[in-house]
């Protein structure tokens, strides 16, 4: 009896501070981001490689966001994020790379000079969504699609203000958007202007100039 009792007190200590860890990281990311201003938040897959179409024209497209006064913001690991934390680095601008503690895959990239580690993804994404004026999300898998997702819900549900949704690669993304129309739009899950909230552009140049109609950097 007293064995368990040690254990229920033991697991008790271990969430109260869990607690203290997540209102850490929220201080450390708030505390670090509030000094980063007009940020656009590129997502995308970090199973892309630097000979990659995709990879290319992300460094293009986040070096064009810097130039124009933008800071980049991205989970801080390899693939589209590096390519999107290499361009705006290089081209002088704030880049910032929170990245997420995984056991495969997600390794930090070289490229953002601002660093951001994280253990929980909901205090990364909440983080996202707070300092993002702009999302683009390029080709990616779950984690992409999740991005996406939340950020259509929490425009949908008046949860945050709208902000610009720009999916690039419109070869990938063309099926995903039929999708929506022709089965969630026809069985009425949602509304013909949810899907407004989506825009796809595969021209970095246009993705800025559309950015630009939202934003006064």
């Amino acid at each position: 009896m007293e064995e368990k009792q040690y254990l229920i007190d033991s697991l008790s200590i271990e969430e109260s501070w869990r607690v203290f860890r997540i209102m850490a990281e929220f201080v450390e990311g708030i505390e670090t981001l509030s000094e980063v201003h007009n940020a656009v938040t590129i997502f995308g897959s970090a199973r892309v490689k630097p000979d990659d179409a995709y990879y290319k024209k992300t460094e293009i497209l986040a070096r064009l966001l810097a130039q124009n006064g933008f800071s980049v913001i991205t989970g801080g690991g390899p693939g589209i994020m590096e390519a999107a934390n290499k361009g705006a680095s290089e081209a002088g601008g704030k880049s910032v790379g929170m990245n997420i503690r995984l056991p495969f895959e997600q390794k930090p990239n070289p490229y953002a000079n601002i660093h951001l580690d994280y253990k929980y993804f909901f205090i990364r994404k909440v983080m996202f969504v707070k300092y993002a004026m702009a999302y683009v999300i390029l080709p990616g898998g779950f984690g992409t699609m999740d991005e996406l997702f939340e950020a259509l819900t929490l425009i949908q549900t008046k949860r945050i203000k709208s902000f610009p949704l720009i999916l690039m690669g419109s070869d990938y993304w063309q099926g995903l958007l039929d999708w929506m129309k022709k089965t969630m739009l026809q069985e009425s899950k949602i509304q013909s202007a949810d899907l407004e909230l989506i825009q796809i552009i595969d021209d970095p140049e246009e993705v800025v100039k559309h950015i630009k109609k939202y934003v006064i950097v």
